[in-house]
């Protein structure tokens, strides 16, 4: 009877998990991140962990594995394999985000790219990047008192580069409040 029940409320926490829309994600992300000071680590902390994220898998040189060579084997990599996973579920989330998320996609690459052709280590930089923004985005938690919302979801890790976006431009005039 207990099995069955655990079974059954895990049937909808699945259901539940699967029909949530952008408005709810934003405003469950939103309920962890109400303090202005985490707010603005979030701001500069999640593109800076999005960017070097995307660099650390990009030094996986899966094209080069797969026998390609010249740009094809540059350009297939870890990163662009993320990046390819991840962007069904910003479609799904809406038109909007999809190009928000692209933009952000193509100004990572861009970033990637610089790195990589100039004389810094694309993987120490984007390690040394990585490491520093998450150590400050726990801080960001620690003054926030509360947990980081990819504790109990790692989908949040996708929801994260959405809501700051909002939230930036909502701190600059552009838009209204995420809600919680």
């Amino acid at each position: 009877s207990t099995l069955s029940s655990s079974s059954a409320a895990s049937d909808v926490y699945k259901r539940q998990a699967v029909m949530r829309n952008l408005q709810t994600f934003l405003a469950d992300y939103g309920e962890s991140h109400q303090n202005p000071v985490n707010q603005w680590v979030h701001i500069l902390c999640v593109p800076a962990i999005f960017i070097s994220t995307l660099g650390l898998f990009w030094l996986l040189p899966l094209g080069r594995w797969l026998g390609l060579e010249g740009a094809a084997a540059y350009w297939v990599n870890g990163g662009t394999l993320l990046a390819l996973i991840c962007m069904p579920f910003y479609l799904r989330m809406s038109l909007g985000m999809t190009m928000l998320m692209t933009g952000w996609l193509a100004a990572s690459l861009a970033v990637i790219v610089a790195v990589d052709r100039s004389a810094l280590s694309l993987g120490w930089s984007a390690a040394a990047v990585w490491l520093l923004a998450w150590a400050v985005q726990v801080w960001g938690h620690k003054v926030e008192g509360k947990k980081p919302s990819f504790v109990d979801d790692l989908v949040f890790l996708l929801v994260g580069p959405m809501f700051v976006s909002i939230e930036l431009a909502r701190k600059l005039g552009f838009g209204r409040r995420v809600s919680a």
